[in-house]
């Protein structure tokens, strides 16, 4: 590393929470940083915070503020790098032009750590070249991923790849060799073993698709662990507490995972002002930032079925229709029947929906990736990305092991339900998802992504769908034609349906 005081490895365009993070994670790693931010509080921030936690082995400061974009580029080395933390949109592209006006060169790099949509990514690239090297990077794991390891996704340039991966894989989480994570979250002392969880993913967008798709993939195991306490709280009548502790022994299992992990955490946790389950005093509305929302219609525009993903979204907008869902629970009466249950089957069956939804919900993940590639010209490796994903991330968990060696052992598999160790999973466990779905109707509770997810399973192993009727109501009102089970691929017919004897032609 380099100690000159004007010779930095990278600079920061924006030192908030995760800039401010990341920044830091680079400094304990023995990068020299250069930081800048129109808050100067947030650059005053972030050199208080480097001198407290700086080891007394260090004499010289290793994060250096700037006022200026121009003052930030002459301490920064050759080829410059500039990772920009900023709000996604035009906050992205107006640093990109002001960094042009102040000096930047056509071989420094940009880099955008932003939850940037992966078509802006495509377009900056392109929209850039010869004035800069604008490069993603997806980043996840929140403030304490970003400080302490993150699951790094990037994409671009490939020349610029192998500039910045000594830096990624430097501050990105690692696993140890049976997939789990190594963590230490000491300032100063940061994990320096293990296998780093990043990646070079592809050109252009292909880092922030792949960070999309994981939001997807985070929105559907969120919304599966959601509906698996409230059949807990609404069929058994547990108290929150008591589900927190269900939940903590479910992560010593299988379904071992980080929101797994902080679901029990959170669930026994209780509020100081009323003495209520923490859990009962948050208003029941969801937010969303719209990566989950772009991984549904990407889904949709590519043609891949993603419902699992798509209802947790549809859930959480449902969700925010707070004063319509009270006014509805008085008018809308459910018709309700439910007989006597078993608490410990019924816990083992909600456990077993979980799991099983959640293999469904992956898969319908990797689905999407695997027509990106198609779409977007790119080449992923689904190993490698479930690999990064086993740490940093926010879905990070032991499943993905799993995942892992299920595209090691066939890079070509067209759907993870398909690969043994997860088909015999559902066919094990499937009745555990059958029974919540069943109880769920039964007792009026809405799960609508257990529902989606056994739709998946059922219909993706079903070798006849009512599809055929769907094609001959299609060819009866909009002439759209329809293919034969007994004439060769691709040759098309049309019936006409009103005439008499309806006669048939080939098109």
């Amino acid at each position: 590393m380099l100690n000159s005081h004007q010779s930095c490895n990278i600079g920061f365009v924006g030192l908030g929470v995760m800039g401010k993070s990341l920044a830091l994670n680079l400094a304990d790693h023995g990068y020299k940083v250069a930081g800048f931010d129109l808050d100067p509080n947030k650059v005053k921030d972030v050199l208080d915070t480097e001198q407290s936690e700086r080891r007394s082995d260090i004499s010289e400061a290793r994060i250096i503020g700037c006022k200026t974009l121009k003052e930030m580029l002459p301490k920064l080395t050759t080829p410059r790098v500039i990772v920009l933390l900023v709000p996604a949109g035009e906050p992205v592209d107006i640093i990109c032009r002001q960094l042009i006006e102040s000096g930047l060169e056509a071989d420094d790099i940009v880099v955008d750590c932003g939850n940037s949509q992966w078509t802006d990514t495509i377009r900056r690239e392109s929209e850039y070249r010869g004035k800069l090297k604008f490069f993603g990077t997806a980043v996840s794991g929140g403030e304490v991923g970003a400080r302490f390891g993150p699951s790094l996704m990037p994409g671009g340039d490939a020349d610029s790849w192998k500039y910045l991966q000594p830096m990624w894989e430097a501050v990105s989480a690692k696993v140890a060799e049976d997939g789990s994570q190594i963590i230490k979250n000491i300032p100063g002392d940061p994990v320096t073993e293990g296998e780093p969880c990043t990646t070079y993913l592809g050109p252009n967008g292909a880092g922030h698709y792949v960070k999309m798709v994981h939001n997807g993939i985070e929105y559907a195991d969120m919304q599966l662990i959601c509906e698996a306490y409230h059949l807990l709280r609404s069929l058994l009548g547990y108290e929150p507490e008591e589900i927190g502790k269900i939940f903590e022994k479910w992560n010593q299992g299988e379904l071992n995972s980080y929101l797994v992990e902080i679901t029990a955490d959170i669930l026994q946790q209780y509020d100081h002002a009323t003495g209520a389950p923490l859990v009962d005093m948050i208003l029941d509305s969801a937010g969303q930032k719209g990566t989950g929302r772009w991984t549904s219609i990407s889904a949709t525009q590519m043609g891949v079925p993603a419902g699992i993903i798509s209802e947790s979204v549809y859930a959480r907008a449902l969700s925010t229709l707070t004063q319509e869902r009270e006014n509805a629970s008085s008018r809308l009466i459910g018709d309700i029947e439910l007989g006597d249950i078993d608490p410990t089957a019924v816990e083992e069956a909600i456990k077993n929906a979980l799991y099983c939804a959640k293999i469904c919900a992956y898969a319908q993940g990797f689905q999407i990736m695997r027509a990106a590639q198609e779409e977007y010209n790119w080449q992923f490796n689904f190993s490698d990305i479930a690999k990064i994903w086993r740490g940093g991330c926010i879905i990070r968990a032991s499943f993905l092991q799993k995942i892992a060696i299920a595209f090691t052992e066939n890079p070509n598999l067209e759907n993870l339900l398909l690969a043994d160790y997860f088909a015999d999973a559902l066919e094990h466990k499937q009745k555990g998802l059958r029974q919540a779905v069943i109880l769920a109707a039964q007792s009026g509770i809405p799960t609508p992504s257990f529902f989606s997810a056994l739709a998946y399973f059922d219909g993706y192993r079903s070798e006849i769908l009512p599809a055929n009727l769907l094609q001959a109501q299609r060819d009866y009102f909009g002439a759209h034609t329809y293919e034969r089970v007994d004439a060769e691929a691709g040759e098309k017919f049309h019936t006409f349906w009103q005439e008499e004897n309806r006669p048939e032609r080939k098109v």
